[in-house]
């Protein structure tokens, strides 16, 4: 998938209105998780997005490797987007979701493995939630 591709589905699905908002809220999601991650596994999750956008979870990180938990995600998608968090949640969730289609299933399954679950409501297993429903499908 390239990058208008990418993008253009993302707009979509999100139903933002152009690809400044768009741009903004796959940057919000992917640039904290690209922080979360160790460096390794930020490049090989990376490797299969476009290059405009697996810049967010490589080059555009400056620490790799932060243990952080799912709370404080999106605090960060929600500062990065400018967004609340209910919104913020949501459009991490979509842009996971988009993510998963694009990667290899191994790499995707990595990123799982290395987001911890917990027993609690707020837990890493609210990423996925969109991706463990079925993913994405288009609104009657």
């Amino acid at each position: 998938m390239n990058f208008d591709e990418f993008t253009g589905t993302a707009q979509h699905r999100l139903e933002l209105a152009g690809t400044g908002e768009t741009l903004r809220a796959i940057r919000a999601a992917l640039l904290p998780l690209g922080e979360r991650l160790p460096s390794g596994h930020a490049a090989d999750l990376a490797a299969s997005l476009p290059i405009e956008i697996k810049w967010y979870m490589t080059g555009g990180v400056h620490e790799h490797g932060q243990r952080f938990d799912w709370p404080e995600y999106l605090t960060r998608v929600s500062d990065i987007e400018g967004t609340d968090r209910a919104d913020a949640a949501y459009h991490a969730r979509v842009v996971i979701d988009l993510v998963s289609e694009v990667v290899p299933p191994s790499d995707f399954q990595q990123l799982r493995d290395e987001l911890p679950g917990s027993e609690g409501a707020e837990n890493w297993g609210n990423l996925f939630e969109v991706v463990d429903a079925g993913g994405w499908h288009e609104h009657d």
